[in-house]
């Protein structure tokens, strides 16, 4: 179906294309009549048609199409028939970039792939649309077009943190207990406070990234801040090396993220078997575990060590430990019940005889205790040495960190799980996919850019405007169908994936497209004058990076802040530009 309507589209932009003139050429004559083609093409009386004058306006008036073939108009009606055919195939490009990165990512996996090219293809259409709208043309040409680029990066990062993020936040609304949201369980319906969507802490991680980012924009309008117009090229400079260096550092850390990853879930998993002994240990214990002090009862302790201590022989073998895992209920927590095994030696076996004996056991579990109550803070739930309701809260807070670390391994693949039917097919699909994908990038962008321009000539409206509110749904319309799609699902794991990708996306714009952007003001001498626009981008990335940066629990009420931010950013610009004055 892709394929089919792309074609559908080829071939109407061939017609256009083919039937867009016929130039007649005037020659000097006392005459200027021209031949209908009867009778040899000799000029008699029967067979003229008419006198054609073309004067210097009509000539100036006349389109440059792309390429010098492709279709291009002065009318307004034209341009948005133009705007909306390029635009569709700019959405083509994104899609099969898109569906392409999907397929190497199954095959391949995360690390280098995830990483390092899924980035930068997501941000491909943006960044070929930039790149063009800096390259056409002369200096002058360049400098009148390069706002096009502008309002497409501030459009998109606008478009993704305010509508697509709010949009998210709606249909991905579950009910939240305890301030985390309940998988697929939607039944509070509209509730401002008790409905949202609840992340894993990666993607406050991606917040805060994301709000670091923008650090190029800041240096880049130093100069401007400071009224200074003789570092305005320095700082460009600046940004740019900048912008770079937080590009390739952003890449690295995708690519070893999933490792980290897996670490801190694997100490998160120990701390709740740490939780899940200490609470079973209380409910077994002959007494209190602490004293009318607060502090561990080491003749507790030990009554407790004799009974795990099965064989009375002093020692706790890996067995016996086992043991006491196996009988300790996690609450459908997965984990390898060896490696726990394994670990707890490791915090009690300080003679490395791979056992534990009772001083060894009595110091561990002092630590551990120490360590819960410590989780608990000043001011916690134990009220005094005589409560062990920090135990409680220590049990609960280590579940929640489990959960906000995005497990995936209770079973919860979705329809993503299964094997690969052929990774050689899949493997060549996706690489003509991301060939098509780029191509069709490539070859529209300039004509976009191009009609843009003119549909901005023909109405009077700033082509600033256009790319701020039209270029980004072409670009960024698949990646928004995706991440409304996922989340749909309801799911902390798929909502995770949805903001992380917001985010990740925003970031890109910010140092990809802003390198790419900057490299072309930089290399072509051309002037930053953008401060609006840098404003709105600062404004947004930092309202939403900020917000999510701290929280991972966004009740409902918080997509209306994400909405408003859209229509405020536009008015914004159209202030401070047509009333202020600003450059």
């Amino acid at each position: 179906m892709r394929f089919r309507s792309l074609i559908s589209i080829l071939f109407l932009l061939f017609f256009t294309s083919s039937a867009y003139a016929r130039f007649v050429s005037v020659r000097p004559s006392s005459t200027d009549l021209i031949s209908d083609g009867i009778n040899g093409g000799n000029l008699v009386s029967g067979s003229v048609i008419k006198t054609v004058e073309v004067s210097a306006e009509e000539k100036e008036e006349a389109c440059e199409q792309t390429y010098g073939f492709m279709p291009c108009t002065k009318t307004a009606l034209g341009n948005v028939f133009l705007i909306l055919v390029y635009g569709f195939l700019m959405f083509t490009a994104a899609t099969y970039l898109s569906a392409g990165s999907e397929l190497l990512l199954e095959i391949l996996g995360p690390g280098i792939v995830g990483g390092l090219f899924l980035p930068m293809l997501g941000a491909l259409p943006d960044a070929m649309l930039i790149m063009v709208s800096g390259l056409s043309g002369d200096a002058e040409t360049a400098q009148a077009q390069v706002s096009v680029g502008m309002g497409l990066l501030a459009g998109s990062t606008v478009m993704l943190l305010t509508v697509i993020w709010g949009t998210c936040t709606v249909v991905g609304k579950c009910d939240l207990r305890d301030s985390i949201a309940i998988n697929n369980q939607d039944t509070k319906g509209f509730h401002l406070k008790d409905s949202g969507v609840t992340v894993d802490v990666w993607t406050s991680y991606a917040a805060r990234i994301m709000a670091i980012s923008v650090i190029p924009f800041i240096i880049v309008q130093l100069p401007q801040m400071l009224d200074s117009t003789s570092g305005r090229h320095l700082a460009v400079l600046v940004a740019l090396i900048l912008s770079v260096l937080m590009l390739i550092s952003y890449c690295v850390y995708q690519v070893f993220q999933p490792w980290i990853q897996r670490r801190r879930l694997a100490f998160a998993k120990h701390k709740h078997v740490i939780s899940g002994i200490l609470k079973h240990l209380k409910q077994h214990a002959l007494g209190r575990l602490l004293d009318d002090e607060g502090q561990p009862d080491e003749h507790v302790i030990r009554k407790l060590f004799e009974t795990i201590d099965a064989n009375k022989d002093g020692h706790l073998s890996a067995a016996e430990l086992k043991a006491l895992i196996i009988g300790i209920s996690f609450e459908d927590i997965d984990f390898d019940k060896d490696d726990a095994v394994g670990k707890v030696l490791q915090d009690f076996d300080k003679t490395l005889d791979a056992q534990v004996d009772q001083e060894e056991f009595v110091r561990g579990i002092k630590h551990w205790l120490i360590q819960a109550m410590g989780a608990a803070g000043p001011s916690g739930p134990d009220a005094g040495p005589r409560t062990m309701k920090f135990l409680d809260h220590f049990h609960v807070q280590t579940k929640r960190e489990h959960a906000l670390l995005g497990d995936n391994e209770n079973g919860e693949n979705d329809e993503e799980s299964g094997e690969v039917a052929d990774p050689k097919w899949i493997t060549i699909k996706a690489a003509l996919l991301l060939l098509l994908g780029a191509a069709i990038a490539a070859a529209f962008a300039d004509p976009l850019v191009d009609t843009v321009n003119n549909f901005s000539a023909a109405t009077g409206i700033p082509s600033f405007f256009i790319s701020f509110i039209a270029l980004p749904l072409a670009t960024n319309s698949s990646e928004a169908v995706s991440a409304i799609i996922f989340a749909s699902r309801k799911k902390i794991r798929t909502a995770s994936l949805t903001f992380s990708e917001l985010c990740g996306g925003v970031t890109m714009n910010n140092i990809l497209c802003l390198s790419v952007f900057l490299a072309i003001v930089y290399l072509r001498g051309l002037t930053w004058n953008f401060s609006s626009e840098v404003l709105v981008i600062l404004i947004v990335c930092l309202v939403m990076g900020g917000f999510a940066s701290f929280r991972t629990t966004y009740p409902l009420w918080t997509c209306f802040i994400a909405y408003l931010l859209y229509p405020f950013s536009l008015g914004l610009v159209y202030i401070l530009d047509y009333w202020f004055g600003w450059s």
